[in-house]
Parts: structure tokens; C-alpha cells; sequence
């Protein structure tokens, strides 16, 4: 009834339907009636109708038909708005389109193709010390140009794969490829180029490296008038001789020859195939250069190979019998003979790691580089080396030409690298034993798992908070049981099968138990162990870190030298964090180049690192690492020594640097790792021996001079030791219980007997016992005597407010029931 009513009064007013009313109609309604909610004052107008039979005329100006009372539908506009707004928004794209394309033939027409760069535009490098003193020069340009006759078939399709499979049949400009590359990076993914060949032939021959916009516009527009005037294979034939790739080689010929030492027309598919991967990231490729991404490159080759399948330049028979064409080892430039050329190469990764620069603009040179290496620093270690090993090596010995020593150092208040040893020298030996990470860390890995205890407050399987005096199982080749009371099927012996009984976590560190950390760190967690490793400072990256298991806490992982020297440097800031650093700053033509801004971190928290510096002092004063003590300062360290004495390893720190030593051994021809027996005369080389004393040297004559700093522990944490667990000890601060004492009656000693021998993850079956577990298997030579015997605990510096209280009767100041058999 609304409704009819409604529509009964518009016909009264004259509305739609009504061609004869007293005030006209016909359709139409009046605009008037559509402003008068905007404006309720104005005057209603009546009649007008179109056809109308009576009523006033419509107001001058109005269009007639258009009934008084007439109202929009709600939210629809009138097609007169419409209409204006459809001419504005397509005069609005018609102007841009006009402008953008007023823009592209401007720069098309006013942007020429340069000159090509002058080989002889290219600088060298000017590498300095932290004082601004010499360090080594680096630069000159390595390139033949060839035709693209010379250039065999297959080795232009597997660039072609590699770089841009559609160059022959594309424009110069891809906008697949740039959108590509743009989402990958939103998304946070690997970084990607969406440029063609054509895009990078110019960066490399007529502009630069650098990333602004200015360069990037003059790309784009020499990529495109050059497409339209010179053919794809003179672009491709200036593409193949100016591109970088690797050891300071421009262009396919200088490649060819620094990597395969042969011409290019001599290059096989294979080969030919890893050059052009290399031209993605030549330093993360070079199989010779960084071992670690071994199959990272590996990927990449068979990347290339598979494209040049999919494209039909090579059969899927041909692509299966190829095998990796191992490229040979790099020439080193004699300018960088000595420790020079592992120091140039330790920053320079760092620079490009770091995203300062990248390969093509750091090659191009130019640049003043003022490293964080210092001279008196680089020479202590260099000395240091020489004196406690290269004098001793003998030609008569065939084992010594085994012998590799490799070293870093660290301020742990600024994180800055200050010395270096990579090897005997970079024109020798280009592989640079410091940054190198093949070689198992072994028990250096065991105060990670300590910290990780500590800092989340993990207890034993009978619930017994860990701490220094916790009791553990020392008993060889027992079996780890996991948190769910069930045998993990490992049982990792300890060094010559040694049985320790019932021995604390401390005694168990002094001594490299083993059997202990084995249990330790499944009770704590590998995870745990692993993100308490990384964020102390071992990269995440690092090999056999991800997959480890229960084998993480006897160190299978492989860190480098400088890797674990700055976790040891987290330990020795007491927590904190510090991004180790290995180059002060960076200039060319006197302007800086910005470098990232290192910011500390915590790591872990003050009381655990200051927990683990505890412990470890005790490995210095009275465990493995006696050796250390020639140093004359207060000390922490951990020795360790892989499987079959493939290396040892001494990591150590006082308040002032953290320094990390290893001795390795590897195969003078094949470059396989082998056991150091029989090494310098001695029956074998322990952690606690020649690296020990290379380190305590060293350390002795850096900081020479300088006052003697004690480390500063947090007072006032009582809850770092876990009372209930604390065994017998003398208030006089001697050794910890009666263990010294059997401990020195036993075959071991601190630098004979370190303890460690790290085996692979356990097996999932249970009850199988991994590689060099079995007990039944041919023991290795017999360890060297001490060379001392373990000594009493001296006084830590007021370390000992870490530990807890002990009654002055030497009963545990709270017994556990817990505490009287083994735990775990």
C-alpha cells in the first residue's frame, strides 16, 4: 500500500506516466529536484513536461522533461558525471602514454653509444694496513680479445644457457625478466638479474658497475639503439670478451687459460659449461678458491647443462656422460707472495660478502682499501709459526710435508680481524688455511654446548640442573641415552678407551670427556646447541652444521679458523656480539664508500658466557691446554683434536684478543686430508701441543707492553652453579674433588692425551656403533707423554664467584640423591 500510495502522489505531481496532468508530465525529471537535497531553499519548479498540457515553461537555460519531484536512485551517478569522469581519466592516460613515450624518444634519440672504456681506464687496488702503511697493490687487467669464430658452438650455447636462453630471438630489453627478478627480491628470495646479455655487454664495455639510477637509464637506452643497429653475435662476441669471471680473468680466452690453462678453442663441453656458470658469482663458484660451496658450484654446472638440454644444444646421452672438469689451481699474482695475498683475499670477501662492492667494480679498481690487519699483530703470528713449526719440519720426515697451520685473530671489544695466517705462502699454497672450513672443529665445539647448558638452564635426564659440578658418566664407549630414556644406538669412546668413572662437567672440559658431551649435549639438545653456536658466531652456513645430531657437541662440523675465533670472541665479551669486521674503510678518488654498520648483539647472556670463561680457564690452568699458560695472562681455551689426528685445534682467549690456532694435515699432491702421526717426531699432534704453543707465543708478544687485564666476571649471580650438584671441594680453591688425583694416575695427560676423537651421527638403528666407535676397531699410535702433569686450579681471577658455594666441611651444601650415581 506504500508503494501504491508513492507512485499514486508522483502521478499527482506529474511524474513519469502521466502525459496530461493539471501540471503537465511526460518523462523526464526536472534537475532541479536532483540538487534540492544539497540545496532545500531553491524554489520547486512546476510543469514543463515534455508534450505538457498545461503549467509554467521550464526556466530559461533548463532542459525541459525533467519532472519536479524526480530523485536519483541511491548511489548511481547520472551519466552525465559519468561521462566527465570517463574523459578525464582517459585524457589523464593519454597524456601519460604521450609523456612516457615523449621521454623514450628523447632518451632514445639523445642518449648515443659511447666510446668503449679504455682497458687502460682500469686501476689497481690499493690494499693497506689498519696504520696506513703498504699492504699489497691488485688490479691489473687479464684480457684477450677472440673472435667469435675461436669461440667453439657449445661454449656460446652453455653462456647462452647460463645467462639468457632467449637472446636470439628476444629484444634487448626483457620485461619478464626484470618483474621476475623484482618479485624475487620482494619476496626476500636470492638476488636476481632480470638483465639480457645485451644489458650487461654495455655495463661491462661502455658504462660501469655502479647501482644508480642515472646508469641504469643510460643502459637502457644504449641496449635498445644498440639491438637495433649491431648484430646478435657481434654483441655476443663483445659479451664473451669483456665479462668477468673469476681470478682477475676478463673475457672467455683469459678464463680459459686461468682456469683450464688451455686455449678456448680447446674447451670441452664440460668445461665450457662451468665458465659460464662462474659468470654468475665467480667467487662463489670456484671450486679451488672456497671448497665449502663445492656443491653449491656442482648445482650450478648441472643448471647450464640442463639448460643447453631443454634448448636442443645438447642430447640428454651427451649431458649424462659429461663429468665435472676440475679446474686447476689459480695463479697467485707475485705482488701477493707471503701473508699478503691471503689477507688481500680474506678482505675482499669480506667487502663482496658484505655487499660494499661487487666482482665487476671491485675488478675495475680504483679503490683505497685500509684493512683491520695490524703489522706488529700479523708479524707476532707470522713469528710465532715459524718458531713453534716450520723451523722444526725436516725433509727427513715425510709426514712434515703433511703439516698446514692456519690462524686468526680477534678483538673481542671491537670485533676486528687483526691477524691472520693462511699458509706458508699465497704463491705457493692459494688456499687459505684461516677462512678455509673442511676440517672438523672437534672438542673447540664443546663450550658451545656448555653455554648453550647455561644459558637455558638445561638439566640432566634426573633433573639435575648442569653446571660445573655436575656428575656425569665418564665411562668410555657408554651409551648416549636420549631425553625419552631410550639408547640412542651411539656410543662415542673416549681418547685410548680411557674409563673416568664419575667425573663433573668441569673435570670432564679440562679433560675432553668424550662420553660426557656426548650425553651433555643431548640432554641440553642439539637444536639448542646449534642456535647457541650460531649465535655466538659460527655462520649458519657452516658445513655439516645443519645435519649434525648428537655428533654437533663432539664438533663434526667444519668452521674455520677466523669462524670460531669470533664465537670465542662473543665468550671473551662476555655475551655480547661484536660482527667481526676486516676492513676499516674504502675510497676512491678520495670519496668514501659507505660500509655496513656493525651493530653488537647479545648473544647469550652475561652469566652464561662468564659460566663458560670459567670453566674454560680451567682447561688452561689445569686440563689440556697447560700449554697456553707460557702466555703469562689469564686465559680460557679449549684444545681439540679430529678423527684420526687430521687436525688439532687450540682456541683460546684472553680479555684482550681471541685468537684461534689449527695444524692440519693434508696431502702435499691429492690435497686429501690425512693423520698428522708421526709428525715432527712426535707419535702425534695434539691440540694441546704445537697449536697451544703457538697460540701462548703468539699471544705473549701481541700483547706485549700492554697492562695485564684479569677477566671481569658479573658478581652476584649465585644462581650460576647449581649447589645441589656441587661435589667435594677444598675452600682453599684446589682441585676440583679427589679426581685430580686419578686423573693424573691415568694414561692421559694435557697435552698427549686431549680426548677428542668426533665421530659421525649416529645411527638410527640401535645398538650400531657410527665410524671410529668401534672398540673392536685397530687403535690409532698411542698418545705422547704429557709433557706436565695436570696442575692444581690457581686462583681464577674472581672467577670463582661464578661457581657455587661449598660448606666449609666439603659436603655438597644441598646432597641429591640424584648426585650418587651417574646422571644420564
Amino acid at each position: 500500500m506504500a508503494r501504491r500510495d508513492e507512485r499514486v502522489g508522483r502521478r499527482e505531481r506529474g511524474g513519469r506516466g502521466d502525459r496530461a496532468g493539471p501540471t503537465g508530465g511526460g518523462r523526464g525529471r526536472s534537475p532541479a529536484t536532483a540538487v534540492r537535497s544539497k540545496a532545500p531553499d531553491l524554489p520547486a519548479l512546476r510543469g514543463g513536461g515534455r508534450g505538457g498540457a498545461g503549467g509554467e515553461p521550464p526556466p530559461a537555460g533548463r532542459r525541459p522533461g525533467r519532472q519536479d519531484g524526480w530523485e536519483p536512485r541511491p548511489g548511481r551517478v547520472p551519466p552525465a558525471r559519468r561521462s566527465r569522469w570517463r574523459r578525464v581519466l582517459l585524457g589523464s592516460v593519454a597524456a601519460l602514454v604521450v609523456a612516457v613515450g615523449g621521454v623514450l624518444v628523447a632518451g632514445y634519440l639523445l642518449v648515443d653509444i659511447p666510446r668503449p672504456r679504455e682497458a687502460a681506464a682500469a686501476q689497481a687496488n690499493v690494499w693497506l694496513y689498519a696504520d696506513g702503511s703498504p699492504l699489497a697493490r691488485t688490479g691489473e687487467v687479464n684480457r684477450e680479445n677472440v673472435s667469435l669464430e675461436r669461440v667453439p658452438e657449445h661454449v656460446r650455447w652453455a653462456v647462452l644457457a647460463a645467462e639468457d636462453r632467449d637472446f636470439y630471438t628476444t629484444s634487448a630489453i626483457d620485461p619478464k625478466g626484470v618483474v621476475r627478478a623484482g618479485w624475487r627480491m620482494l619476496r626476500g628470495e636470492a638476488r636476481q638479474s632480470g638483465s639480457t646479455i645485451t644489458q650487461q655487454y654495455v655495463k661491462n664495455y661502455y658504462l660501469d658497475q655502479r647501482q644508480t639510477l642515472s646508469r641504469k637509464s643510460r643502459e637502457f637506452f644504449i641496449s635498445v639503439k644498440l639491438d637495433r643497429e649491431v648484430s646478435k653475435d657481434e654483441i655476443l662476441a663483445g659479451y664473451l670478451n669483456t665479462s668477468y669471471f673469476g681470478r682477475g680473468a676478463y673475457g672467455i680466452q683469459a678464463a680459459a687459460r686461468a682456469y683450464y690453462d688451455k686455449d678456448v678453442e680447446e674447451l670441452g663441453v664440460g668445461e665450457g659449461a662451468y665458465l659460464a656458470a662462474l659468470l654468475n658469482a665467480p667467487s662463489l663458484y670456484d671450486v679451488r678458491v672456497a671448497p665449502e660451496r663445492r656443491d653449491r658450484a656442482l648445482a650450478r654446472w648441472g643448471y647450464v647443462l640442463d639448460g643447453m638440454v631443454s634448448r636442443g644444444w645438447l642430447t640428454a646421452s651427451e649431458r649424462a656422460a659429461i663429468t665435472f672438469p676440475e679446474p686447476g689451481v689459480p695463479p697467485a699474482p707475485s705482488g701477493l707472495s707471503g701473508q699478503r695475498g691471503y689477507l688481500v683475499e680474506a678482505a675482499r670477501a669480506h667487502l663482496l660478502a658484505s655487499g660494499t662492492l661487487d666482482e665487476q667494480r671491485l675488478a675495475a679498481g680504483g679503490f683505497r682499501i685500509t684493512t683491520t690487519f695490524e703489522p706488529d699483530k700479523q708479524e707476532a703470528l707470522v713469528e710465532a709459526v715459524a718458531e713453534e713449526l716450520l723451523e722444526r719440519l725436516s725433509p727427513d720426515r715425510p709426514q712434515d710435508a703433511t703439516l698446514r697451520a692456519g690462524a686468526a685473530s680477534v678483538e673481542p671489544d671491537t670485533g676486528r680481524v687483526v691477524a691472520m695466517y693462511g699458509g706458508v705462502d699465497y704463491t705457493v699454497q692459494y688456499l687459505n688455511n684461516a677462512t678455509r672450513r673442511d676440517y672438523q672443529a672437534a672438542s673447540t665445539f664443546k663450550p658451545f654446548v656448555y653455554a648453550a647448558a647455561r644459558e637455558h638452564g638445561a638439566v640432566t635426564r634426573a633433573g639435575v640442573p648442569i653446571g660445573p659440578y655436575t656428575p656425569y658418566d665418564g665411562t668410555s664407549g657408554r651409551p648416549v641415552v636420549g631425553r625419552d630414556g631410550v639408547h640412542t644406538g651411539w656410543a662415542p669412546a673416549n681418547e685410548r678407551d680411557t674409563d673416568h668413572g664419575t667425573v663433573t662437567v668441569g673435570r670432564a672440559m679440562d679433560l675432553s670427556v668424550n662420553s660426557v658431551f656426548a650425553q651433555l649435549g643431548v640432554d641440553v639438545g642439539p637444536e639448542l646447541v646449534r642456535d647457541t653456536a650460531i649465535a655466538l658466531g659460527l655462520p649458519e652456513e657452516t658445513p655439516g652444521l645443519a645435519e649434525a645430531e648428537g655428533s654437533i657437541s663432539l664438533g663434526t662440523a667444519t668452521p674455520s679458523a677466523l669462524d670460531l675465533a669470533g664465537a670465542y670472541a662473543t665468550l671473551a665479551a662476555r655475551g655480547e656480539r661484536r660482527p667481526m669486521v676486516l676492513v676499516d674503510s674504502v675510497t676512491r678518488d678520495g670519496r668514501p664508500v659507505g660500509l655496513p654498520r656493525s651493530r653488537s648483539e647479545r648473544a647469550v647472556s652475561r652469566a652464561a658466557a662468564d659460566s663458560t670463561t670459567a670453566i674454560l680457564r680451567g682447561v688452561v690452568e689445569s686440563g689440556t691446554g697447560t700449554a697456553a699458560l707460557a702466555a703469562g695472562r689469564p686465559a680460557a681455551g679449549k684444545t681439540g683434536t679430529a678423527e684420526q689426528d687430521k687436525a688439532a685445534w687450540f682456541a683460546g682467549y684472553t680479555p684482550e684478543l681471541a685468537t684461534v690456532v689449527g695444524v692440519l694435515g693434508q696431502d702435499p699432491v691429492s690435497g686429501a686430508q690425512v693423520p698428522m702421526y708421526g709428525a715432527l717426531g712426535e707419535e702425534r699432534i695434539s691440540g694441546g701441543g704445537v697449536p697451544a704453543r703457538i697460540w701462548a707465543r703468539y699471544t705473549e708478544s701481541a700483547l706485549a707492553g700492554q697492562p695485564v687485564r684479569d677477566f671481569e666476571p658479573e658478581t652476584g649471580r649465585a644462581d650460576v652453579g647449581p649447589r645441589e650438584s656441587a661435589p667435594a671441594v677444598p675452600a682453599d680453591g684446589g682441585p676440583r674433588e679427589d679426581e685430580e688425583a686419578r686423573e693424573e694416575e691415568s694414561d692421559g695427560g694435557p697435552d698427549g692425551d686431549d680426548g677428542e676423537e668426533p665421530v659421525q651421527d649416529a645411527p638410527e638403528e640401535v645398538g650400531e656403533s657410527p665410524p671410529g666407535t668401534d672398540p673392536a676397531a685397530p687403535p690409532g699410535p698411542p698418545s705422547a707423554e704429557p709433557e706436565e702433569e695436570p696442575q692444581p686450579a690457581p686462583d681464577r681471577g674472581g672467577l670463582t664467584d661464578l661457581l657455587p658455594p661449598l660448606t666449609g666441611g666439603g659436603e655438597r651444601a644441598d646432597p641429591s640423591p640424584a648426585a650418587d650415581e651417574p646422571a644420564g
